[in-house]
C-alpha cells in the first residue's frame, strides 16, 4: 500500500508536510512473502518477527499481540484474524514511527494496538477499543492519554484521538493529538493492492529507501522546526508499562 501521510502542527508555531510511505498489511501467523520480499532474513524488503510485539528489537510478534488483547478481555476465537499494518525493512534497515495491530472479525475492526517507536530507541503501545468491543468504523473516535515521548519538540501531555476506516480496498487512519500548545493532526490513507513481486519491485524503484527514507525525513523536518524556533524538550523516562 502506497500510503499518503500528512502531518500538521497546530498552534503558534505551525509546520506541515505530506509524503508517501510504503506499508504492508499482513497476517504474521500466516505470512507467505512474495518473491523479492524476505521473512526473518535479509532481502530487498523484509518482515522480521523481532521488529514487532514486545521489547524493541526483541519482539515475539503475534503471540505478544494476542496476549495483550486477551488481557484486555478479547478472547481468541474462530473467525478472529490478527493483522499488522507496518512498513517493512528496506535492505536490512528498519524504523517505523507507528505500526498497527488489528483484530478483524468478518469485515469489522474490533480492536487495535498502536505500536509507537521514537528515534531514541524506545517503544510504547496504546490499546484501542470500544468499551463493549463493538465494531470500530470511520465515525468511531478512540481516545488515549499521551504517555510516551515521541518528538523532542512536543511535551508528553494531552490526548490522542484515533479514527480508523478499514475497507476491503482502502485504509484510512487519522490521529489528532491535543495539548495546550495546539497539538498535531496526522493521517495515513491509501488503497490496498495485492502484495506481489512486481509491486515490491515497482515501489522500490518509485520510492527507494523505505524506512531509511522515513528516518531522513524525520530529521529533516526536525531541523526545519528548530530553525523556526521550536523549543527542544529533554527526553523524559519512558512509561513503566509497555502498553497502556
Amino acid at each position: 500500500m502506497a500510503a499518503l501521510v500528512t502531518h500538521a502542527r497546530r498552534g503558534e508555531l505551525r509546520h506541515a508536510f505530506r509524503t508517501y510511505a510504503e506499508q504492508v498489511l499482513l497476517a504474521p501467523e500466516h505470512f507467505r512473502p512474495p518473491r523479492l520480499m524476505a521473512h526473518n532474513r535479509f532481502g530487498l524488503i523484509a518482515f522480521h518477527d523481532c521488529d514487532h510485539g514486545g521489547p524493541r528489537g526483541a519482539g515475539i510478534c503475534a503471540p505478544w499481540a494476542w496476549a495483550q488483547f486477551s488481557a484486555a478481555g478479547i478472547a481468541r476465537r474462530p473467525g478472529l484474524v490478527l493483522a499488522l499494518l507496518t512498513q517493512p525493512r528496506f535492505l536490512g534497515y528498519w524504523f517505523n514511527p507507528v505500526s498497527f495491530w488489528m483484530l478483524i472479525e468478518g469485515n469489522a475492526l474490533i480492536a487495535v494496538i498502536a505500536e509507537v517507536n521514537n528515534t531514541f530507541g524506545q517503544r510504547h503501545s496504546y490499546l484501542l477499543a470500544r468499551h463493549d468491543f463493538a465494531p470500530i468504523d470511520g465515525e468511531t473516535e478512540l481516545t488515549a492519554p499521551k504517555v510516551f515521548h515521541v518528538s523532542p519538540f512536543q511535551d508528553v501531555a494531552g490526548d490522542y484521538h484515533f479514527r480508523f476506516a478499514l475497507h476491503s480496498d482502502r485504509i484510512a487512519i487519522r490521529i489528532a493529538q491535543q495539548d495546550g500548545a495546539g497539538g498535531i493532526d496526522t493521517a495515513m490513507t491509501g488503497p490496498l493492492a495485492p502484495l506481489t513481486a512486481r509491486a515490491v519491485l515497482a515501489t522500490s524503484f518509485r520510492r527507494p529507501g523505505g524506512a531509511l527514507r522515513v528516518i531522513v525525513q524525520i530529521y529533516w523536518h526536525a531541523m526545519r522546526l528548530k530553525l523556526k524556533g521550536a523549543a527542544y524538550r529533554r527526553r523524559p523516562a519512558p512509561p513503566d508499562q509497555e502498553i497502556s
